[in-house]
Protein backbone atom coordinates (compact mmCIF):
# COMPACT_ATOMS: atom_id res chain seq x y z
CA UNK A 1 0.00 0.00 0.00
CA UNK A 2 1.68 3.10 -1.16
CA UNK A 3 0.97 6.73 0.35
CA UNK A 4 2.12 10.06 -0.69
CA UNK A 5 1.85 13.13 1.33
CA UNK A 6 2.61 16.83 1.36
CA UNK A 7 5.91 17.13 2.92
CA UNK A 8 5.02 20.61 4.26
CA UNK A 9 1.33 19.35 6.19
CA UNK A 10 1.55 18.30 9.52
CA UNK A 11 -1.06 16.22 11.69
CA UNK A 12 -0.25 16.39 14.88
CA UNK A 13 0.18 20.04 16.95
CA UNK A 14 2.96 18.96 20.16
CA UNK A 15 2.49 22.66 21.77
CA UNK A 16 0.88 25.27 22.45
CA UNK A 17 0.31 26.90 19.20
CA UNK A 18 -2.10 29.73 19.49
CA UNK A 19 0.45 32.59 19.99
CA UNK A 20 1.13 32.42 16.10
CA UNK A 21 -1.48 32.34 13.20
CA UNK A 22 -2.22 28.74 11.87
CA UNK A 23 -0.46 28.48 8.74
CA UNK A 24 -1.97 26.65 5.75
CA UNK A 25 -0.60 23.16 4.75
CA UNK A 26 0.65 24.16 0.75
CA UNK A 27 -1.77 22.20 -1.86
CA UNK A 28 0.03 18.94 -3.17
CA UNK A 29 1.22 19.41 -6.46
CA UNK A 30 3.36 17.83 -9.64
CA UNK A 31 5.94 20.37 -9.22
CA UNK A 32 9.09 18.25 -9.28
CA UNK A 33 11.09 17.23 -6.42
CA UNK A 34 10.26 20.79 -4.80
CA UNK A 35 12.89 21.59 -2.13
CA UNK A 36 15.03 18.72 -2.80
CA UNK A 37 18.53 18.92 -3.82
CA UNK A 38 19.19 18.57 -7.32
CA UNK A 39 21.55 16.03 -6.73
CA UNK A 40 18.20 13.69 -5.14
CA UNK A 41 15.99 14.87 -8.13
CA UNK A 42 16.66 12.02 -10.62
CA UNK A 43 16.77 9.67 -7.47
CA UNK A 44 13.22 11.13 -6.49
CA UNK A 45 11.61 11.01 -9.75
CA UNK A 46 12.70 7.61 -10.93
CA UNK A 47 11.50 6.28 -7.37
CA UNK A 48 8.18 8.19 -8.18
CA UNK A 49 7.58 6.49 -11.89
CA UNK A 50 8.28 3.37 -10.63
CA UNK A 51 5.63 3.64 -7.60
CA UNK A 52 2.89 5.75 -9.29
CA UNK A 53 3.37 5.27 -13.09
CA UNK A 54 3.55 8.89 -12.51
CA UNK A 55 6.69 10.29 -14.86
CA UNK A 56 8.39 13.53 -14.21
CA UNK A 57 7.56 14.50 -10.60
CA UNK A 58 7.10 13.30 -7.11
CA UNK A 59 3.09 14.39 -5.90
CA UNK A 60 2.27 14.46 -2.37
CA UNK A 61 -1.72 13.76 -1.21
CA UNK A 62 -3.92 14.84 1.84
CA UNK A 63 -6.57 12.27 3.33
CA UNK A 64 -10.11 12.21 2.50
CA UNK A 65 -12.68 9.91 4.13
CA UNK A 66 -11.39 6.46 5.03
CA UNK A 67 -9.75 3.44 4.14
CA UNK A 68 -6.08 5.33 3.70
CA UNK A 69 -7.84 7.23 0.57
CA UNK A 70 -5.67 10.18 -0.52
CA UNK A 71 -6.86 13.12 -2.35
CA UNK A 72 -3.64 14.58 -4.97
CA UNK A 73 -3.80 17.49 -6.82
CA UNK A 74 -2.66 17.41 -10.20
CA UNK A 75 -0.75 20.20 -10.93
CA UNK A 76 -1.44 23.35 -13.55
CA UNK A 77 -1.89 26.73 -13.61
CA UNK A 78 -4.71 29.31 -12.88
CA UNK A 79 -6.48 32.40 -15.04
CA UNK A 80 -10.09 34.28 -14.57
CA UNK A 81 -13.08 33.42 -16.49
CA UNK A 82 -15.30 35.66 -18.01
CA UNK A 83 -18.88 35.19 -19.44
CA UNK A 84 -18.55 33.60 -22.75
CA UNK A 85 -21.26 32.29 -24.84
CA UNK A 86 -23.06 29.53 -23.71
CA UNK A 87 -24.59 26.53 -26.09
CA UNK A 88 -27.96 26.15 -24.51
CA UNK A 89 -29.97 24.25 -27.07
CA UNK A 90 -27.68 21.65 -28.61
CA UNK A 91 -27.82 18.53 -29.25
CA UNK A 92 -24.97 15.64 -27.69
CA UNK A 93 -21.82 15.26 -29.33
CA UNK A 94 -19.75 12.61 -30.37
CA UNK A 95 -16.65 12.41 -27.99
CA UNK A 96 -14.48 13.40 -31.65
CA UNK A 97 -16.84 16.55 -31.73
CA UNK A 98 -16.40 17.29 -28.26
CA UNK A 99 -12.43 17.19 -28.39
CA UNK A 100 -12.52 19.27 -31.68
CA UNK A 101 -14.41 21.90 -30.13
CA UNK A 102 -12.91 22.21 -27.01
CA UNK A 103 -9.06 21.68 -27.18
CA UNK A 104 -8.38 24.72 -29.10
CA UNK A 105 -8.67 26.14 -25.47
CA UNK A 106 -7.16 23.96 -23.05
CA UNK A 107 -3.38 25.07 -22.99
CA UNK A 108 -0.27 23.52 -21.07
CA UNK A 109 1.21 25.24 -18.13
CA UNK A 110 5.27 25.25 -17.08
CA UNK A 111 5.96 27.22 -14.09
CA UNK A 112 9.41 27.83 -12.79
CA UNK A 113 10.17 27.71 -8.68
CA UNK A 114 13.35 29.18 -7.49
CA UNK A 115 14.68 26.79 -3.88
CA UNK A 116 17.11 26.79 -2.01
CA UNK A 117 19.05 24.18 -0.56
CA UNK A 118 21.15 24.05 2.29
CA UNK A 119 24.33 21.97 3.75
CA UNK A 120 27.77 21.35 2.27
CA UNK A 121 26.61 22.37 -1.33
CA UNK A 122 23.70 24.77 -0.40
CA UNK A 123 22.17 27.23 -3.22
CA UNK A 124 19.39 28.07 -5.62
CA UNK A 125 18.69 26.09 -8.01
CA UNK A 126 15.21 26.07 -10.27
CA UNK A 127 12.23 23.31 -9.95
CA UNK A 128 9.95 23.03 -12.65
CA UNK A 129 6.27 22.59 -12.69
CA UNK A 130 3.54 21.09 -15.03
CA UNK A 131 -0.26 21.45 -15.56
CA UNK A 132 -2.88 22.64 -17.61
CA UNK A 133 -5.85 25.19 -17.92
CA UNK A 134 -8.15 27.02 -19.87
CA UNK A 135 -8.64 29.50 -21.64
CA UNK A 136 -11.53 31.62 -20.81
CA UNK A 137 -11.66 34.48 -23.31
CA UNK A 138 -10.02 35.88 -26.28
CA UNK A 139 -7.89 38.31 -25.08
CA UNK A 140 -5.95 36.02 -23.24
CA UNK A 141 -6.87 34.99 -19.71
CA UNK A 142 -6.76 31.45 -18.74
CA UNK A 143 -8.17 30.06 -15.65
CA UNK A 144 -6.29 27.28 -13.82
CA UNK A 145 -5.48 25.38 -9.77
CA UNK A 146 -3.76 28.04 -7.53
CA UNK A 147 -1.61 25.11 -6.58
CA UNK A 148 -0.25 24.98 -9.81
CA UNK A 149 0.65 28.90 -9.69
CA UNK A 150 1.69 28.71 -6.38
CA UNK A 151 5.35 29.94 -5.67
CA UNK A 152 6.21 30.08 -9.01
CA UNK A 153 8.49 32.69 -10.74
CA UNK A 154 8.19 31.98 -14.38
CA UNK A 155 4.92 30.62 -16.15
CA UNK A 156 4.75 29.29 -19.90
CA UNK A 157 2.02 28.88 -21.77
CA UNK A 158 2.03 26.13 -24.41
CA UNK A 159 -1.14 26.95 -26.87
CA UNK A 160 -2.79 23.81 -29.07
CA UNK A 161 -1.31 25.49 -31.51
CA UNK A 162 2.35 24.73 -30.31
CA UNK A 163 2.78 28.73 -29.80
CA UNK A 164 4.27 29.79 -26.54
CA UNK A 165 3.83 32.70 -24.14
CA UNK A 166 5.00 34.16 -20.91
CA UNK A 167 2.04 34.33 -18.40
CA UNK A 168 1.38 36.79 -15.99
CA UNK A 169 -0.45 36.08 -12.75
CA UNK A 170 -3.99 38.02 -12.32
CA UNK A 171 -4.58 36.79 -8.64
CA UNK A 172 -5.42 33.28 -6.52
CA UNK A 173 -7.63 31.68 -4.08
CA UNK A 174 -6.23 29.34 -1.86
CA UNK A 175 -9.41 28.19 -0.24
CA UNK A 176 -11.27 27.02 -3.67
CA UNK A 177 -7.81 26.40 -5.21
CA UNK A 178 -8.78 28.49 -8.52
CA UNK A 179 -6.15 30.84 -10.15
CA UNK A 180 -6.44 33.42 -13.25
CA UNK A 181 -3.12 34.19 -15.40
CA UNK A 182 -2.88 36.08 -18.30
CA UNK A 183 -1.16 36.27 -21.79
CA UNK A 184 -0.54 39.10 -24.32
CA UNK A 185 -2.16 37.32 -27.45
CA UNK A 186 -5.53 38.03 -29.20
CA UNK A 187 -7.73 36.27 -31.37
CA UNK A 188 -8.00 33.32 -28.91
CA UNK A 189 -10.54 30.19 -28.85
CA UNK A 190 -12.25 30.69 -25.07
CA UNK A 191 -14.17 27.69 -23.75
CA UNK A 192 -18.34 28.16 -24.22
CA UNK A 193 -18.98 28.13 -20.43
CA UNK A 194 -21.77 25.68 -19.36
CA UNK A 195 -23.67 25.07 -16.46
CA UNK A 196 -22.44 22.92 -13.58
CA UNK A 197 -25.99 23.41 -11.70
CA UNK A 198 -27.79 21.64 -14.59
CA UNK A 199 -25.15 17.86 -14.82
CA UNK A 200 -26.77 15.42 -13.76
CA UNK A 201 -25.15 11.78 -12.53
CA UNK A 202 -24.73 9.56 -15.70
CA UNK A 203 -23.94 12.48 -17.88
CA UNK A 204 -20.65 12.35 -20.26
CA UNK A 205 -18.25 14.00 -19.22
CA UNK A 206 -14.85 14.40 -21.18
CA UNK A 207 -11.80 15.60 -19.39
CA UNK A 208 -8.78 17.49 -22.11
CA UNK A 209 -5.39 18.74 -20.32
CA UNK A 210 -1.77 18.12 -20.19
CA UNK A 211 -1.28 14.41 -18.14
CA UNK A 212 2.60 13.86 -17.06
CA UNK A 213 3.33 17.38 -17.88
CA UNK A 214 4.53 16.12 -21.35
CA UNK A 215 1.24 14.99 -23.16
CA UNK A 216 -0.66 18.03 -23.58
CA UNK A 217 -4.16 17.92 -25.21
CA UNK A 218 -4.99 14.42 -24.11
CA UNK A 219 -8.60 13.54 -24.49
CA UNK A 220 -10.11 11.05 -21.44
CA UNK A 221 -13.83 10.52 -21.31
CA UNK A 222 -16.13 9.27 -18.53
CA UNK A 223 -19.51 10.00 -17.17
CA UNK A 224 -20.43 12.33 -13.88
CA UNK A 225 -20.08 9.64 -10.87
CA UNK A 226 -21.35 12.35 -8.75
CA UNK A 227 -22.78 15.85 -9.22
CA UNK A 228 -21.97 17.46 -5.85
CA UNK A 229 -19.49 14.97 -3.78
CA UNK A 230 -18.27 17.36 -0.19
CA UNK A 231 -14.27 16.59 0.14
CA UNK A 232 -12.07 17.97 2.61
CA UNK A 233 -8.66 18.99 0.92
CA UNK A 234 -5.99 20.97 3.37
CA UNK A 235 -8.38 21.61 5.92
CA UNK A 236 -10.85 23.32 3.43
CA UNK A 237 -14.10 21.72 2.59
CA UNK A 238 -15.34 21.63 -1.49
CA UNK A 239 -18.20 20.49 -3.27
CA UNK A 240 -17.06 18.98 -5.94
CA UNK A 241 -17.90 17.05 -9.38
CA UNK A 242 -17.05 13.60 -9.02
CA UNK A 243 -15.80 11.28 -12.53
CA UNK A 244 -14.24 8.60 -13.56
CA UNK A 245 -12.74 10.14 -16.59
CA UNK A 246 -9.02 9.36 -16.30
CA UNK A 247 -6.86 12.24 -14.95
CA UNK A 248 -3.19 11.65 -14.00
CA UNK A 249 -0.96 14.31 -13.11
CA UNK A 250 -0.51 17.36 -15.07
CA UNK A 251 -4.17 17.03 -15.59
CA UNK A 252 -5.32 20.14 -12.99
CA UNK A 253 -6.57 23.62 -14.11
CA UNK A 254 -7.68 21.59 -17.43
CA UNK A 255 -11.09 21.49 -18.11
CA UNK A 256 -13.84 18.71 -17.72
CA UNK A 257 -15.98 19.38 -20.85
CA UNK A 258 -20.10 18.01 -20.94
CA UNK A 259 -21.44 16.14 -24.01
CA UNK A 260 -21.99 19.57 -26.26
CA UNK A 261 -18.13 20.59 -25.71
CA UNK A 262 -19.28 23.12 -22.47
CA UNK A 263 -17.09 23.39 -20.17
CA UNK A 264 -18.39 22.14 -16.72
CA UNK A 265 -16.04 22.36 -14.50
CA UNK A 266 -11.75 22.74 -14.14
CA UNK A 267 -9.67 19.45 -12.70
CA UNK A 268 -8.27 19.55 -9.30
CA UNK A 269 -8.07 16.44 -7.92
CA UNK A 270 -7.68 12.59 -7.85
CA UNK A 271 -8.44 9.71 -5.36
CA UNK A 272 -5.15 7.83 -4.83
CA UNK A 273 -4.20 5.01 -2.58
CA UNK A 274 -5.79 1.63 -1.57
CA UNK A 275 -8.59 -0.21 0.87
CA UNK A 276 -8.13 -1.60 3.86
CA UNK A 277 -8.39 -4.46 2.13
CA UNK A 278 -5.41 -3.43 -0.47
CA UNK A 279 -7.85 -3.13 -3.29
CA UNK A 280 -6.43 -0.38 -5.66
CA UNK A 281 -8.16 2.67 -5.60
CA UNK A 282 -9.13 3.49 -9.64
CA UNK A 283 -11.42 5.82 -11.48
CA UNK A 284 -12.22 8.57 -8.25
CA UNK A 285 -11.59 12.33 -10.25
CA UNK A 286 -12.93 15.21 -9.01
CA UNK A 287 -13.34 18.80 -10.46
CA UNK A 288 -14.31 22.58 -9.35
CA UNK A 289 -17.76 23.01 -10.52
CA UNK A 290 -17.35 26.03 -13.37
CA UNK A 291 -20.33 28.21 -11.86
CA UNK A 292 -18.50 28.40 -8.82
CA UNK A 293 -14.83 28.90 -10.59
CA UNK A 294 -16.66 31.39 -12.50
CA UNK A 295 -17.83 33.23 -9.83
CA UNK A 296 -13.98 33.36 -8.18
CA UNK A 297 -12.21 34.33 -11.18
CA UNK A 298 -14.11 37.18 -12.15
CA UNK A 299 -13.56 38.54 -8.40
CA UNK A 300 -9.65 37.86 -9.50
CA UNK A 301 -9.85 39.72 -12.34
CA UNK A 302 -11.52 42.80 -11.21
CA UNK A 303 -9.90 42.82 -8.00
CA UNK A 304 -7.30 40.73 -7.69
CA UNK A 305 -8.61 38.63 -5.06
CA UNK A 306 -12.06 37.31 -3.49
CA UNK A 307 -13.85 40.37 -1.97
CA UNK A 308 -17.79 38.91 -1.19
CA UNK A 309 -16.50 36.15 1.03
CA UNK A 310 -17.82 36.42 4.19
CA UNK A 311 -15.18 36.35 7.81
CA UNK A 312 -15.39 36.60 11.30
CA UNK A 313 -11.87 38.95 11.35
CA UNK A 314 -9.77 36.21 13.32
CA UNK A 315 -6.74 33.81 12.71
CA UNK A 316 -6.77 30.11 14.23
CA UNK A 317 -4.82 27.71 14.83
CA UNK A 318 -5.87 24.04 16.11
CA UNK A 319 -4.73 21.87 18.94
CA UNK A 320 -5.16 18.11 18.12
CA UNK A 321 -4.41 16.82 21.49
CA UNK A 322 -4.54 18.48 25.38
CA UNK A 323 -2.28 19.87 26.62
CA UNK A 324 -0.75 20.37 30.30
CA UNK A 325 -3.14 23.41 30.31
CA UNK A 326 -5.22 23.64 27.18
CA UNK A 327 -8.03 21.54 25.36
CA UNK A 328 -7.77 20.33 22.15
CA UNK A 329 -9.70 22.51 20.41
CA UNK A 330 -10.06 25.56 17.47
CA UNK A 331 -7.92 28.43 19.13
CA UNK A 332 -8.30 32.04 18.18
CA UNK A 333 -4.51 33.21 18.17
CA UNK A 334 -5.43 37.29 17.34
CA UNK A 335 -8.09 39.19 16.07
CA UNK A 336 -7.95 41.19 12.63
CA UNK A 337 -8.27 44.95 12.41
CA UNK A 338 -11.40 46.28 11.64
CA UNK A 339 -13.15 42.95 11.87
CA UNK A 340 -16.05 41.43 13.14
CA UNK A 341 -14.44 39.81 16.17
CA UNK A 342 -12.75 42.47 17.15
CA UNK A 343 -15.20 44.81 17.72
CA UNK A 344 -17.04 42.20 19.47
CA UNK A 345 -14.80 41.50 21.58
CA UNK A 346 -13.36 38.12 20.69
CA UNK A 347 -9.89 38.01 22.00
CA UNK A 348 -6.61 35.29 21.28
CA UNK A 349 -6.75 32.40 23.49
CA UNK A 350 -10.72 32.07 23.33
CA UNK A 351 -11.08 28.66 22.50
CA UNK A 352 -14.43 28.25 19.63
CA UNK A 353 -16.82 25.51 20.46
CA UNK A 354 -19.96 25.56 17.97
CA UNK A 355 -21.66 29.18 15.66
CA UNK A 356 -25.30 29.62 15.54
CA UNK A 357 -25.25 26.52 18.32
CA UNK A 358 -23.63 24.09 15.56
CA UNK A 359 -20.69 22.40 17.23
CA UNK A 360 -17.62 23.78 15.98
CA UNK A 361 -14.53 20.91 16.59
CA UNK A 362 -12.34 21.93 13.61
CA UNK A 363 -11.32 24.91 11.22
CA UNK A 364 -13.31 22.58 8.66
CA UNK A 365 -16.41 22.35 11.00
CA UNK A 366 -16.25 26.60 11.41
CA UNK A 367 -15.42 27.35 7.17
CA UNK A 368 -18.30 24.81 6.17
CA UNK A 369 -20.69 26.75 7.76
CA UNK A 370 -19.49 30.28 7.01
CA UNK A 371 -20.26 29.22 3.49
CA UNK A 372 -24.06 29.48 3.94
CA UNK A 373 -23.39 33.04 4.91
CA UNK A 374 -22.84 36.36 3.55
CA UNK A 375 -21.21 39.91 4.07
CA UNK A 376 -23.39 41.56 6.65
CA UNK A 377 -25.21 38.54 8.46
CA UNK A 378 -24.67 38.12 12.25
CA UNK A 379 -23.41 35.12 13.80
CA UNK A 380 -23.17 33.82 17.33
CA UNK A 381 -19.66 32.61 18.51
CA UNK A 382 -19.94 30.19 21.88
CA UNK A 383 -16.54 30.51 23.40
CA UNK A 384 -14.29 28.95 26.31
CA UNK A 385 -12.11 31.82 27.77
CA UNK A 386 -10.64 30.83 31.20
CA UNK A 387 -12.71 28.01 31.55
CA UNK A 388 -15.81 30.32 31.24
CA UNK A 389 -18.43 29.75 28.63
CA UNK A 390 -19.27 32.75 26.81
CA UNK A 391 -21.30 33.59 23.62
CA UNK A 392 -20.55 36.84 20.96
CA UNK A 393 -22.66 38.50 18.63
CA UNK A 394 -20.46 38.78 15.07
CA UNK A 395 -21.17 40.59 12.18
CA UNK A 396 -19.42 38.88 9.11
CA UNK A 397 -17.49 41.28 7.01
CA UNK A 398 -15.87 41.01 3.83
CA UNK A 399 -12.17 39.69 2.81
CA UNK A 400 -10.16 42.11 5.79
CA UNK A 401 -6.70 43.13 4.46
CA UNK A 402 -3.82 41.85 6.53
CA UNK A 403 -1.35 43.88 6.17
CA UNK A 404 -1.48 45.10 9.71
CA UNK A 405 -1.15 41.37 11.56
CA UNK A 406 -1.00 42.09 15.03
CA UNK A 407 1.40 40.23 17.64
CA UNK A 408 2.34 36.23 16.67
CA UNK A 409 0.86 36.09 13.19
CA UNK A 410 2.47 33.80 10.70
CA UNK A 411 2.71 34.65 7.24
CA UNK A 412 -0.21 32.47 5.81
CA UNK A 413 -2.99 32.42 8.80
CA UNK A 414 -5.97 30.30 9.13
CA UNK A 415 -8.74 32.85 8.28
CA UNK A 416 -12.21 32.10 8.14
Amino acid sequence: MSEYRNPDAYENITEVPYTEQTRKTQKSSNRRNRGAHPAAVIAASAAVSMLCGVGGGWFAATHIGNANQTVVYQTVESSNVSPVTSAAGQTGLTIAQVAEKASPSVVEIVTEITQQSYGFFGGTYTVPAAGSGVIISSDGYIITNNHVVEGATKMTVTLYDGKEYEATLVGTDEKTDIAVIKIEANGLTPAVIGDSSTVKTGDTAVVIGNPLGTLGGSVTSGIISATSREITIENESMELIQTNATINSGNSGGGMFDGNGNLIGIVNAKDSGTTSSGALIEGIGFAIPINTAMDVANELMQYGKVTNRPTIGIYLQQLTSDTQNYKAGLYITDTITGGGAEAAGLQAYDRIIAIDDQEVASYTDLSKYLRTKQPGDVVTLKIVRNDQEMEFNVTLTGTLETENQQTGSPTQPMQP
